[in-house]
């Protein structure tokens, strides 16, 4: 948000004449930890995780990067699905406080 604001203060002083923002951008973590799926991920909670993910994604919902570990046990399609939906359910939460901590925002149209 800090790199928006000095944007915005290049754009005001005319040395920018648009903002180069394409979209916003989002990281969470996600894992299972005693069987269930949890998001944000505190360091006690991640050291003892079965299955732990970094998701980033874009604001327009488009995936910037997916890593996970499985620590002790392969895990099953279906538990990824229910991490991937829980990263994506906090990855639109943070987005949506972005959006609304820096109000109007036009995004450069990519390239």
């Amino acid at each position: 948000m800090a790199l928006v604001e000095a944007l915005r203060r290049l754009k005001k002083q005319g040395s920018i004449a648009e903002l180069p923002i394409v979209d916003l951008v989002a990281a969470t973590s996600v894992g299972k930890v005693a069987g269930k799926v949890l998001l944000d991920l505190a360091y006690a909670e991640d050291s003892r995780a079965q299955v732990d993910m970094n998701v980033i994604k874009t604001g327009r919902g488009l995936f910037v990067e997916v890593q996970g570990t499985a620590e002790a046990e392969p895990f099953p399609q279906a538990e990824l699905d229910a991490l991937l939906a829980m990263a994506d359910k906090g990855v639109r939460e943070l987005i949506a406080l972005q959006r609304k901590v820096l109000g109007d925002l036009t995004f450069k149209k990519p390239n």
